[in-house]
């Protein structure tokens, strides 16, 4: 009977090859993984520059009420680079949060050769009138942006005059105190000032002046609504609207009427 071998490696055998051959052998492994990288990255690239996955179409959600689709192709069109597979989205989307009015813009794709985006444009509730006369617009989030002017259809917006970075606050204090001063029937608030200080003041679109002076947002209402409910008296007495108005007073609040000269008189109140 013919008898069978077999031949087994010997442990540690491996570990007793020549270091060249050893050497040799890593060398192999290392060209074979890199082609096979390199041609991987060939198949990617080929397959990236495939028809199919060219742009054909850019679908506009939410809502837009500011720019057209010719408007956001002009804007946004030449900055868009690559295709379905290539394009940075971050980049897609710093591209069209530069189109004018837009705040934020969420851009996805969507497979195999289009782009979804989302915007969502500026709301304007003010205007911003800086000291160096750069007029801008304050959105209802309060960040101040850039646009035409001449795009506003709400003329009767409010102005914001402050240092610069306070436009939130300024434009938390707006809608507190519109509230406040509703019950004068004197005016909607026309422009707001805060001073580089601290100190407040309102004019109303009937042209009355209202000194506010400093403190806390809580403090200065609290003076306003104390005002509120003492000048109904007043204008009870003298029949004259109001010209302007200081609440920096210790004892009360100095007053000034039209048509009633220059006088100037201190209404008695004790301030909250």
């Amino acid at each position: 009977m013919a008898a069978s071998f077999a031949t087994y490696a010997e442990p540690g055998r491996a570990a007793a090859l020549p270091v060249d051959v050893r050497l040799m052998r890593a060398t192999a492994n290392a060209v074979f993984v890199a082609a096979a990288l390199l041609l991987c990255a060939a198949a990617a690239a080929w397959l990236a520059r495939l028809p199919v996955f060219r742009l054909e179409a850019i679908r506009i959600e939410g809502d837009v009420s500011r720019n057209s689709a010719s408007t956001l192709r002009t804007n946004v069109a030449p900055r868009l680079a690559g295709n379905f597979l290539t394009l940075d989205l971050k980049k897609a989307r710093d591209a069209f949060e530069s189109v004018p009015w837009v705040r934020h813009a969420v851009v996805r794709r969507v497979w195999p050769n289009r782009l979804a985006v989302r915007l969502e444009e500026h709301l304007p509730v003010a205007v911003w009138v800086p000291a160096e006369g750069n007029e801008r617009l304050v959105n209802s989030f309060g960040e101040v942006f850039e646009a035409n002017m001449g795009d506003i259809e709400d003329t009767g917006l409010a102005q914001l005059s402050g240092p610069e970075g306070s436009a939130p606050q300024m434009l938390s204090m707006l809608r507190r105190l519109a509230g406040v001063l509703a019950p004068l029937e004197a005016g909607d608030i026309e422009r707001l000032q805060l001073s580089g200080r601290g100190a407040w003041q309102v004019t109303l679109d009937n042209g009355a002046v209202i000194t506010l002076g400093r403190g806390s947002e809580d403090e200065v209402l609290a003076r306003t609504e104390h005002f509120v409910r003492t000048m109904p008296r007043v204008s009870a007495t003298y029949q004259r609207p109001l010209a302007s108005a200081d609440l920096r007073h210790t004892d009360g609040f100095a007053v000034r009427l039209k048509g009633l000269g220059t006088a100037a008189p201190v209404v008695p109140g004790r301030k909250p």
